[in-house]
């Protein structure tokens, strides 16, 4: 996995060579060998030195920084998330953080408003929690806008919401069949409510929505890396990208507008995998040769089966609110293991979407069958979400060098864990999700990531989770599932080293001399502070390959 040590190369050429940072104060530097720090210098892009040595650098330095009671730590990357489409959200009515269907429905008319010659209103990412088994009806929207066609993305980006407009362009009547991916979800009378679930459904009506621009496109990749600065994060994988996206990232990354790096995860589609190879090798081929330092294309995302909340992830014994189904796999789990042992001979990074214990059963015999079939490489797979386990095959995930990347803020009973996930898994299966806590201790690499927008991006509000299992509220007060929560330190390491790991960037799994100056500045060290005000802490400061890309208190 070369490509990834190739950008940090890159990125520390832009640095300026001759300028030299000393910070003083606590540096968490993620070594065995050195541990805390008490400073840390920084030159032409990498550490320089650290403890005496980086402090009697302060004397001759071009900037000196006081750390105080803050902690300066590796800088914090995003294992999995969907930048291009959180850039998006900020272009259309701002629905995400609304508590109640009329209150969507109120923003969606106030949009539509301000924006008469919008010829159709798209905006994400609704919660699928507001409404009774997550179904909503076209006939609430219609009240805002009746006259153009609205669609609206869940938060789970798996369904979606859009007005009766929206049903009669896409050709979607009473007599429309469930296309072979998806379901349209529908009334007691069987007209189609306006609810659609996964793949197919969803495309009815999201393939009748005009194409942006690509300068919308371009746009929105400098929003969400501008929000992920903010954030301290300097490494992202873009887990779902599509061939227009290709073409949006490089022109971005030809206008300057890349404030983060990003790794591309081209989608496979179980459809048409077989004719893809050639364009997804031709598309990494092109992000090498033009996407400069900050840009690379080296995975493949693969989609196992859809989400709890939905009906639609793949389990081994039935939902218990529909006896009559375990799910909608996406992947034929022979096909799912075919294509992956196509691509990894290709040289791809494998990055498979798995949330139900089907799904992540088949994503680890897919695995398994290209570590058997293909050369040894230093393949370093991922499976994502991770939610639902079968005890038999966590031990698989240390066996086989799976990475087990989570989104750790899911990790509480919040309303969709209670109003929607708990009820169709019931008792006992709800008690085995999320399991961070047994996976370290079998060995595994974990690796943390946002799935934003679906969820924040603050990777702090993960870390928090991660380590209580708790609500923001406090709820419940001995941890949901506390046997699988993680210490801060290990909470600390997935969200730095273990994405390191994940993106191929052996250099970066520590800061030691030599290292690339990819580094957060926070107000408070986590490890010292209550764990239920670990989200609390702020993010001060962020250095890519040297050079800050935010400050607190700077435009």
């Amino acid at each position: 996995m070369t490509e990834e040590r190739n950008t940090m190369e890159g990125q520390a050429s832009m640095a300026d060579e001759t300028v030299t940072r000393v910070f003083l104060g606590r540096v968490r530097t993620g070594s065995d060998v050195h541990a805390d720090s008490t400073a840390l210098a920084v030159r032409g892009g990498r550490v320089l030195a650290l403890g005496d040595e980086a402090r009697a650098l302060g004397e001759v330095a071009d900037e000196v920084v006081e750390l105080g009671d803050g902690l300066l730590l590796s800088a914090f990357g995003d294992g999995h998330a969907h930048p291009l489409f959180g850039g998006l959200e900020s272009f259309g009515p701002q629905i995400k953080d609304l508590t109640s269907v009329d209150a969507i429905v109120a923003e969606v008319g106030r949009w539509a408003e301000a924006h008469p010659d919008a010829e159709w209103i798209v905006g994400a990412s609704y919660d699928p929690a507001l409404a009774p088994d997550g179904e909503f009806d076209a006939r609430w929207l219609d009240a805002a806008v009746a006259g153009r066609p609205v669609v609206l993305r869940a938060c789970d980006y798996h369904t979606v919401w859009c007005n009766s407009e929206a049903l009669r362009r896409a050709g979607v009547r009473d007599s429309t069949p469930d296309p072979r991916l998806g379901w349209i979800v529908r009334r007691p009378d069987g007209s189609p409510m306006g609810t659609l679930r996964e793949w197919h459904a969803c495309d009815l009506v999201l393939d009748q929505v005009p194409a942006r621009e690509e300068a919308e496109l371009v746009e929105a990749v400098r929003r969400a890396g501008l929000a992920y600065a903010r954030a301290g994060i300097t490494w992202v994988q873009d887990a779902w990208v599509e061939p227009e996206m290709v073409e949006a990232y490089l022109a971005a990354a030809r206008q300057d507008a890349l404030s983060v790096r990003v790794d591309l995860a081209q989608r496979a589609d179980p459809d048409r995998w077989r004719e893809q190879r050639k364009q997804f090798d031709a598309a990494r081929a092109r992000v090498t040769a033009e996407g400069g330092p900050l840009l690379s294309a080296r995975t493949v995302k693969y989609f196992s089966d859809g989400v709890i909340e939905g009906g639609t992830a793949a389990l081994l014994d039935p939902y218990l609110d529909a006896p009559h189904s375990c799910g909608m796999p996406v992947w034929e789990p022979r096909a799912l293991a075919e294509a992956v042992c196509a691509f990894d001979a290709d040289g791809f990074q494998t990055h498979i979407h798995a949330i139900g214990d089907a799904g992540v059963r088949a994503a680890l015999d897919a695995v398994e069958s290209a570590v058997r079939a293909n050369p040894a490489w230093d393949r370093r797979p991922v499976i994502t979400h991770v939610q639902l386990v079968a005890p038999a095959d966590l031990p698989r995930f240390a066996a086989l060098g799976v990475i087990a990347n989570f989104e750790p803020l899911w990790a509480q009973p919040d309303p969709l864990q209670t109003d929607l996930s708990m009820p169709r898994i019931g008792a006992e299966r709800s008690e085995r999700q999320y399991p961070m806590g047994e996976l370290a201790r079998d060995g595994a690499r974990l690796s943390f990531g946002s799935d934003w927008p679906v969820s924040s991006y603050e990777p702090l509000e993960g870390i928090q989770v991660a380590v209580t299992r708790r609500t923001f509220d406090g709820d419940p007060e001995g941890g949901w599932t506390p046997h699988q929560r993680l210490t801060v330190e290990q909470a600390l390491a997935a969200a730095t080293s273990g994405v390191a790991h994940q993106a191929g960037a052996d250099d970066r799994l520590a800061l030691v001399p030599g290292a690339p100056a990819d580094l957060v500045r926070l107000s408070a060290d986590p490890r010292t502070v209550d764990p239920m005000a670990i989200r609390h802490v702020r993010v001060l400061g962020t250095w890519l390959g040297g050079d800050p890309t935010y400050r607190a208190g700077q435009a």
